[in-house]
């Protein structure tokens, strides 16, 4: 099973990037009225916390810039941003070298315990794979806000 939710990360991964390429950068700011949040938003915080999980899970050092915090952790907007956030080419960079990541894992490193429980609301995730897979949950929930706004967008061009 541990084999499987690795496979699926990366092909959920590989998802994402495909529907970027579909994407023009000046689409990335888009915010549709009533939403809080862009294309960029979503694709930057799908980075942070899959960066976050990494080192929640496996122990792996931070590989993203400390100013992503800021921009894409959770409760962030970009009306609130005060720098420039990362490019479309950037950010679509940063998701492939997580899928390069990806390919570190073993099934062995799912069964780890976590070094302390990870509690998120009611939730509580206890091994790596729990809340690894929850991971693949969060990035594919993304996935499709993204894929959402790029059909919102299409009516409007």
């Amino acid at each position: 099973m541990a084999k499987s939710i690795i496979s699926t990360g990366k092909v959920l991964r590989q998802i994402v990037i495909g529907q970027l390429q579909g994407v023009s950068e000046d689409r990335f700011d888009i915010q549709p009225k009533g939403f809080n949040n862009t294309i960029r938003w979503n694709v930057g915080h799908m980075v942070y916390w899959m960066d976050k999980y990494f080192s929640l899970c496996f122990g792996f050092s931070s590989a993203v810039p400390p100013q992503y915090e800021a921009l894409f952790g959770s409760g962030t907007k970009p009306a609130d941003w005060t720098v420039a956030p990362p490019s479309k080419d950037e950010l679509t960079e940063m998701l492939m070298a997580q899928l390069s990541r990806l390919s570190e894992l073993t099934p062995e490193m799912l069964d780890m315990n976590l070094q302390s429980p990870f509690i998120m609301g009611p939730f509580q995730f206890t091994t790596s794979g729990e809340l690894f897979n929850f991971a693949l949950m969060h990035e594919a929930i993304h996935l499709g806000i993204i894929s959402s706004r790029m059909k919102e967008g299409s009516e409007h061009i």
